[in-house]
């Protein structure tokens, strides 16, 4: 609201934020349910990792024990569950994460650690669904190729460090964006000037501030 000099009062900003709720995508109860799925298939892809490397590490012990057998069910189990749970969760959880981002004022790219976040999490999920299942597909032909008798590391090549390494990256690449997710650091993405007014900004900024000041989760893979 102006007033009869043409200033504007203290009413504007506060119109101003109403409008941006308003606004929203997402309303607070389908706001709820999205998070619930998130965070489900967030903490259900870090537990799929967390598992595929205890497989891995125990292969890669059966290996030098000549436990041929610890070895073969070791593998298959990690093809077992690549097979069924990469995809869905990886999926699930990025797509969840840009959802919420898109849905509320933190937006995708407004904030250095939430557009951190989307990248980190679009290369794990890239990478979880084409190198590491390409991995467990490697391990599990060599044990199929074996399936009696002792199975050498000559046999495996570099297919039984291969099993250990990707899945480990991806857990850290995870428990990294556990960590932005809780401290959100680095603070808001400078606009170009001219591109927006001050007032426009603080508003969406403001909003966010609320966001966080509420517990909501925000930005992909949170």
């Amino acid at each position: 609201m102006r007033s009869p000099t043409g200033a504007v009062t203290a009413s504007e900003p506060a119109s101003g934020v109403r409008r941006r709720s308003a606004g929203r995508r997402l309303t607070p109860a389908a706001r709820k349910r999205l998070v619930v799925l998130h965070i489900t298939a967030s903490v259900s892809w870090l537990a799929l990792m967390l598992c595929l490397l205890t497989l891995a590490v125990t292969a890669l012990t059966a290996v030098g024990a000549g436990d041929a057998d610890r070895l073969r069910t070791a593998y298959r189990a990690m093809g077992l569950l690549g097979d069924v749970l990469i995809l869905p969760l990886s999926l699930l959880t990025f797509l969840s994460g840009v959802a919420l981002g898109l849905g509320t004022s933190w937006g995708l790219f407004r904030y250095y650690w939430v557009s951190t976040k989307f990248w980190l999490t679009l290369g794990a999920m890239a990478a979880s669904v084409f190198a590491l299942s390409d991995r467990l597909h490697d391990a599990v032909r060599v044990v199929d190729a074996h399936p009696t008798g002792p199975i050498t590391a000559a046999d495996l090549g570099f297919v039984r460090y291969n099993t250990v390494i990707v899945p480990a990256v991806a857990l850290s690449l995870y428990l990294f964006t556990v960590v932005l997710s809780v401290y959100k650091p680095w603070g808001r993405r400078k606009t170009k000037a001219g591109s927006g007014g001050s007032a426009g900004s603080g508003t969406k900024a403001g909003a966010a501030d609320a966001d966080a000041r509420r517990g909501r989760i925000p930005g992909a893979g949170a």
